[in-house]
């Protein structure tokens, strides 16, 4: 397993987006959290990966090929890519749906996040494919928007996001950790859990938060 694998499946196994925040945040990082506005389709997903990133425009009629360069992106997704994708939080077309989904599964993907609509929910949740997005509408993409490029560094949910970034979602959010700060994120990260173990146990015993933050510096 490569360094970059395992310092993944310890941001699975180990960590939480609060976390990775607060740790993102030591290092000057301050702008790496998503807007509030993209939520799971179901409390439970997660989404950790490397980014593989989508820009979108708006159409007003019906191209010629509407869905060829969204296939080429969906078609070249790797193992552990999550699809990031920028619809400029479009308000007309609908991204992501159950096909998709289940071709970036086939493909080895581990999620979706858009600043944008999904569909075809139910089948998606059905599916635990993890889908992180803006909205919920029924509409096809192929009368409203075209996928303009990928592999591109984009803005989704306010935050830039770079082809091979780090993204990390579960209930509280999603954060994006850069790819050239992803060892010394975790390492903090782990780091931090600690002192959060560490001070919920003297918190439980009855101990005061000001002598158990004084001691250990976390909240």
């Amino acid at each position: 397993m490569a360094d970059g694998d395992k310092l993944l499946k310890i941001l699975q196994d180990k960590l939480y987006a609060s976390v990775v925040s607060d740790v993102l945040d030591a290092q000057g990082l301050h702008d790496q959290a998503m807007s509030a506005r993209l939520r799971p389709l179901s409390p439970e997903s997660r989404v950790i990966g490397r980014a593989h990133t989508v820009l979108t425009a708006d159409v007003y009629a019906r191209p010629a090929e509407p869905y060829r360069l969204e296939i080429e992106a969906v078609d070249t997704l790797k193992p552990g890519d999550v699809m990031v994708a920028m619809t400029n939080d479009s308000q007309r077309t609908c991204f992501w749906g159950e096909l998709l989904s289940t071709a970036a599964t086939a493909r080895g993907a581990t999620g979706c996040v858009i600043d944008g609509h999904t569909r075809d929910v139910r089948r998606i949740i059905e599916m635990g494919f993890p889908v992180f997005c803006t909205g919920i509408r029924p509409v096809d993409s192929s009368y409203r928007s075209v996928v303009v490029d990928y592999n591109v560094p984009i803005m989704c949910g306010g935050v830039r996001v770079s082809p091979g970034d780090v993204i990390f979602g579960d209930f509280d959010g999603i954060v994006v950790i850069p790819r050239e700060a992803l060892e010394k994120t975790v390492d903090l990260a782990l780091t931090k859990v600690e002192s959060e173990d560490h001070s919920r146990a003297m918190l439980q015993q009855g101990h005061l938060l000001r002598d158990v933050y004084d001691k250990f510096g976390v909240l």
